[in-house]
C-alpha cells in the first residue's frame, strides 16, 4: 500500500518558498545539491508538530500558522533604522559583526584583529564551501536552515589567540512579515579564549521570523564564554539551532536569555568530544502576555571524565508558557561523567504554563548524574515580609523575581556581561509594573 503524506497549508507554503528562493540563494553545484538534500530532508517531516517527541510543546504548525517569505536585501534606510537600533545594546570595545534582515552588512561591522579572521557564509559558499551546510544532527528546522541559508558570518580564532575584547554578533530585523536564514560558524583554536555574544533584536521589523544556526568547534584546553540575547519584537517568532562539538579540557560557558518575541525555541546540541571538558549552561526565560519560550538542551557526554552542570529558571506571567527540555546522554566508554542539570519555573499568574522535561540516557556504570525540576509561586511570607517594610506590592515581587533569575545570571563571569543581562531583566520587570 502507497501512502501519502497529506500537507498543510503551512507545509505548501515552505515548499513554494524554497522554489522561489533557489535563485537567491549563494552557491553553485555541490552546495545547491547539499541545499536540495537538506530540503528533501525537511521535506520528510515537514513542520514539527506536537506528534514528534522533542516538539511536543511547541507545535510550530500551530504556533507559527505560516513561514514568511525571505525579506528583501537590506537598502540605505533599512541600514540607518539599523545603525540606530544597534546605539543602545552594542558592548564597549566589542567587535561588532552584524546581520541585517538576513545579510551580513560590513559598513556596520567592526575590523577585527588578535587572531581573529571573518568573512561572511555568502562569501565561503560561493566559494564552494558545501561542508557549512551539512549537519550531524537529524532535525526538521536545522535541515530547513540548510536549505535556506543565505548569510551568516564565519569567525576563525587561531591557536593561542586571545582577543581582547568579546565578539559580538547582532542580529537586526527591519523588514515586517518576512523570514531571514541565518548561518553561522565559529572556530575556536587550541587554547585560545574568546567571548562571544549574540543579540537578536527589531528595528522596526514586526511579525518577522528569524531562523538561525550556529555550528561552533572548541579546540583542545580553549575556553569560550558565551552570552546570548534573545529580545525580538513582541509578535516575531525566532527559532535558532547550535551545534557544540568541545575537544579535550575546554571550558565552555554559555548562557541565554529570552525575553522578547511571540514564539521562540533555542535548541542547543552539545557533544563533549575530548576528556576533561567542563561545560556550565544557564538560562533563562522572562514571558508575559501570550509568549512561547521553549528552551531544549542535548549534551551527548561521548567521552570519560567530562562535567557539566546545566541551571535554568523560567519567570512566567499572564497566559505564557515555558518549556525546557533537557536530556543527558552518556555514552558506554564516558566512565568517570558528572552530569547534572535542574530547571525551576516561577509561576506569576493562575495562567502560566511551564513544562519542564528532564532526562538522563545513561549507558555507562560509573558516572555521577541528577536531575531536578520545580514549579510554583512567589513565596506569600516573603512578600509579606517585604510589603510590611513599606515596599509596594510590585516592587516586592521585582526583588524577589530578581533573586530567582540572579543565581542563574551570577553564572557569567564577565562583569559587564552580568550587568547587561541583568539590565535586561530589570527592564522586563520594569515593563510589568
Amino acid at each position: 500500500m502507497n501512502v501519502i503524506l497529506a500537507k498543510t497549508e503551512t507545509g505548501r507554503a515552505v515548499d513554494n518558498l524554497f522554489t522561489v528562493a533557489r535563485d537567491r540563494l549563494p552557491g553553485t553545484g555541490k552546495v545547491i545539491d547539499v541545499r536540495r538534500q537538506a530540503f528533501e530532508a525537511y521535506e520528510r517531516t515537514g513542520l514539527p508538530h506536537r506528534r514528534i517527541e522533542e516538539w511536543k510543546y511547541t507545535d510550530l504548525r500551530a504556533l507559527m500558522r505560516e513561514v514568511r517569505p525571505l525579506a528583501p536585501g537590506p537598502d540605505a534606510a533599512a541600514i540607518g533604522r539599523a545603525r540606530a537600533a544597534l546605539e543602545p545594546i552594542a558592548i564597549d570595545g566589542a567587535t561588532k559583526l552584524v546581520l541585517v534582515d538576513g545579510v551580513f552588512v560590513a559598513e556596520l561591522s567592526d575590523a577585527v584583529s588578535g587572531g581573529v579572521n571573518v568573512r561572511s557564509l555568502r562569501e565561503a559558499l560561493e566559494a564552494g564551501a558545501s561542508d557549512l551546510l551539512e549537519d550531524s544532527v537529524k532535525d526538521a528546522m536545522v535541515s530547513l536552515n540548510a536549505a535556506l541559508a543565505t548569510d551568516g558570518v564565519m569567525v576563525g580564532v587561531a591557536d593561542g589567540a586571545v582577543p581582547a575584547q568579546p565578539i559580538q554578533i547582532i542580529h537586526v530585523a527591519t523588514a515586517s512579515t518576512a523570514s531571514a536564514f541565518t548561518r553561522s560558524q565559529v572556530k575556536i583554536g587550541k587554547g585560545a579564549r574568546v567571548t562571544l555574544v549574540e543579540n537578536f533584536i527589531a528595528a522596526g521589523g514586526k511579525a518577522y521570523q528569524a531562523h538561525d544556526a550556529m555550528l561552533l568547534s572548541l579546540g583542545d584546553d580553549a575556553e569560550l564564554t558565551q552570552v546570548r540575547l534573545m529580545a525580538d519584537s513582541a509578535d516575531a517568532a525566532n527559532i535558532s539551532s547550535a551545534i557544540f562539538d568541545a575537544g579535550a579540557r575546554a571550558k565552555f560557558n554559555l548562557f541565554n536569555l529570552t525575553a522578547g518575541g511571540a514564539v521562540s525555541r533555542y535548541q542547543g546540541f552539545v557533544t563533549l568530544a575530548g576528556e576533561g571538558t567542563e561545560l556550565n549552561i544557564n538560562g533563562v526565560n522572562l514571558l508575559n502576555g501570550s509568549q512561547h519560550g521553549d528552551t531544549t538542551l542535548v549534551v551527548d557526554h561521548a567521552v570519560p571524565h567530562c562535567t557539566s552542570r546545566e541551571n535554568f529558571r523560567a519567570v512566567i506571567d499572564d497566559r505564557a508558557h515555558s518549556v525546557f527540555q533537557g536530556r543527558i546522554i552518556v555514552r558506554p566508554d564516558a566512565q568517570k561523567t558528572d552530569g547534572k542539570m535542574m530547571t525551576r519555573a516561577l509561576l506569576l499568574s493562575d495562567e502560566a504554563e511551564a513544562d519542564n522535561k528532564p532526562e538522563l540516557e545513561i549507558f555507562a556504570d560509573d558516572v555521577t548524574c541528577g536531575h531536578g525540576a520545580t514549579s510554583g509561586a512567589l513565596d506569600e511570607s516573603l512578600l509579606f515580609y517585604l510589603r510590611a517594610r513599606g515596599l509596594p506590592e510590585k516592587a516586592a515581587q521585582a526583588l524577589l523575581i530578581q533573586a530567582f533569575v540572579g543565581e542563574a545570571i551570577e553564572g557569567i563571569a564577565d562583569d559587564d556581561l552580568r550587568e547587561a543581562v541583568m539590565a535586561t531583566a530589570e527592564r522586563w520587570l520594569e515593563a510589568r509594573a
